[in-house]
């Protein structure tokens, strides 16, 4: 794939991001997600990409969202297969309630290579690059704080272990208490928080805990280009759910590598910052008809970590206004 397709899908999840941010704090998660899915796909329209949307907002009788199995892009004779993962608003809750934590962000590999993940629940985890080799999601979680303690040569009272604010938590958080590991609770955005891990500045040195699968993948895709570790396993509440994995051909049993979830040496991944996280800015409104975005965009071939501060004038660029 060509390596400028990564700044091209900066544009996209900016467009979204943009967009969504209209509705921050208005107390309508609807609106933002649906503004967010309105930029996305129309910018999607201008890119020179044949793809499938693996990864969306729901099914296809549920457009006008980004369906799995819609077509986004071009779709010319030359232009390259691929497989998307999108989330135009992750954390629709925070934008509608003025939070923290959201951000639009798209993952895209080669056709094939993305996990098309059911939507529903999955356990995961996730370290940056040093301590990739030594955690395992099967493993106790006391044996996972000391091995990646020991990889980022603290002690385990000086981790600061990410963890969605849920009470089905409850049991990993006296856990990691118990050990004496810090506890940085979030309320949305687990995609956000796992990109993290590989970002020293943020202070975050592991997610865990039961967030969406298709965030899973998409967070996957991210650390691939990042060279940390994120570790999944499906996890069914209702027998509909296991059934469906069954015929997806997905072993609701097994522990989901990376290499499992984002297959093959190339894939990418971009994010723009809807309100302010531990990785991105928010949107800011400047005035006179403009607005700054702060995004991430990153190759896992290259390995190349850009992040991306623009100013967008939108007497010049419609497409990033209503």
């Amino acid at each position: 794939m060509d390596r400028n397709l990564a700044l091209d899908l900066v544009r996209v999840t900016e467009t979204a991001a943009l967009r969504a941010a209209k509705f921050m704090g208005r107390g309508d998660k609807n609106a933002a997600d649906q503004a967010g899915v309105d930029g996305m796909r129309r910018m999607f329209d201008t890119i020179d990409i044949d793809g499938i949307v693996v990864i969306g907002e729901g099914e296809m009788d549920e457009a006008p969202m980004l369906y799995i199995g819609e077509a986004v892009g071009k779709g010319g004779p030359h232009s390259p297969k691929v497989d998307i993962a999108v989330d135009p608003v992750e954390g629709t809750t925070s934008v509608a309630n003025g939070m923290p934590n959201s951000i639009s962000v798209i993952a895209m590999a080669p056709r094939g290579c993305l996990l098309n993940a059911p939507d529903m629940y999955m356990d995961k985890i996730a370290v940056g690059p040093k301590a990739a080799p030594y955690v395992d999601l099967g493993a106790p979680v006391e044996e996972n704080l000391k091995a990646t303690a020991g990889a980022l040569g603290k002690s385990i009272q000086d981790l600061t272990i990410a963890i969605l604010n849920r009470d089905r938590h409850a049991g990993i958080i006296e856990e990691c208490r118990r050990a004496g590991a810090r506890i940085k609770l979030f309320e949305n955005g687990d995609v956000d928080a796992a990109v993290a891990t590989c970002v020293e500045e943020t202070g975050v040195d592991m997610l865990l805990g039961i967030g969406g699968a298709p965030e899973g993948v998409i967070a996957a895709a991210a650390l691939k280009c990042m060279g940390g570790n994120f570790q999944g396993q499906l996890v069914p509440f209702e027998e509909e759910e296991e059934e469906r994995c069954e015929k997806m051909g997905i072993d609701v049993s097994k522990i989901l590598t990376l290499d499992d979830m984002v297959k093959g040496p190339e894939a990418y991944f971009a994010a723009t910052g809807i309100s302010d996280g531990a990785l991105l800015k928010g949107v800011n409104f400047i005035g006179n008809g403009m607005g700054k975005t702060h995004s991430v965009v990153m190759r896992s071939e290259s390995g190349t970590i850009r992040f991306v501060e623009a100013i967008h004038n939108f007497n010049r660029k419609p497409l990033y206004a209503f």
